[in-house]
């Protein structure tokens, strides 16, 4: 039987390479995003239901999601990408674009996981699969906003998979690392204008300029698309799905050193001065 898949924030980046890849794979997929573009994915398809969804509207989210129940028979995953970025001081960030952040990255998780888990339960089975981002393992300078509201979806995911064994359905996350080539930052120019102030201004520079000469390669759409589809597919235990080398890095540091070292290679690979 068909699976179904249905997948926010497809208008682009991650999102968009993850409903190529799963329509790719013959799976049913409602891509979601806030202003649908019906000819996003060129030609029509029966297997694919553009609906528009904007998570931080409870009605949005219900309608999307029994539009997609309709079209297909049910929902098997559930995919949390959409999200909004944000580099910023905090002492200059607003509360205004706080809450902004967090109304999309968390509360917009929050909320579709409570609207899709009482269909998941009712059929028996279901995957959730929310989008974090390598910061959650290893915080960096400038993005302390954007950071918590992913570490806030990183300890909810793993509080609710407890919660929903009992009832077949998995929640996992999938960790990508640093992506150039979306339109993460160009999204979030807009909101992040005089967000770092002068005095701040010479750490910046430093800083995005060492950013630039990461460690690693960074992350593509197709690695993130690809350990989406492992985590809806695998059927083990395993919560965390790193995409990236820039992931895996801050991932073994985090986790197979002491705090000590891990901290010391997190200075001297992003603080400008060292």
């Amino acid at each position: 039987m068909t699976k179904t898949i249905l997948i926010t924030g497809t208008s682009s980046g991650y999102g968009k390479a993850m409903a190529d890849l799963f329509l790719a794979r013959g799976w049913n997929v409602v891509a979601t995003m806030r202003r649908p573009e019906p000819g996003i994915f060129g030609n029509a398809s029966d297997q694919l239901k553009i609906l528009p969804l904007d998570v931080t509207d409870p009605d949005s989210i219900d309608r999307a999601i029994a539009d997609g129940v309709a079209a297909f028979g049910g929902i098997d995953v559930l995919v949390n990408n959409a999200g909004i970025g944000l580099a910023s001081a905090v002492e200059a960030t607003p509360d205004s674009t706080l809450r902004e952040i967090f109304e999309t990255n968390t509360f917009g998780v929050f909320a579709t996981c409570r609207a899709i888990i009482p269909q998941m339960r009712k059929q028996g089975h279901g995957t959730i699969i929310n989008v974090t981002s390598s910061v959650a393992i290893g915080p960096m300078p400038l993005v302390a906003i954007y950071t918590g509201s992913k570490c806030a979806v990183e300890g909810y995911s793993e509080s609710l998979s407890y919660e929903l064994d009992m009832f077949n359905i998995k929640v996992r996350l999938v960790e990508p690392g640093l992506a150039p080539t979306t339109r993460f930052a160009a999204n979030g120019g807009e909101r992040m204008q005089g967000l770092i102030p002068a005095d701040y201004q010479a750490f910046a520079h430093g800083f995005f300029a060492k950013m630039a000469q990461y460690p690693t390669p960074y992350c593509t759409e197709a690695e993130v698309a690809g350990a989406t589809f492992l985590a809806a597919t695998d059927e083990g235990q395993q919560l965390r799905y790193l995409a990236g080398a820039d992931t895996r890095l801050l991932a073994e540091l985090r986790w197979s050193t002491s705090e000590d070292h891990y901290l010391a290679k997190m200075r001297e690979m992003f603080d400008p001065l060292g």
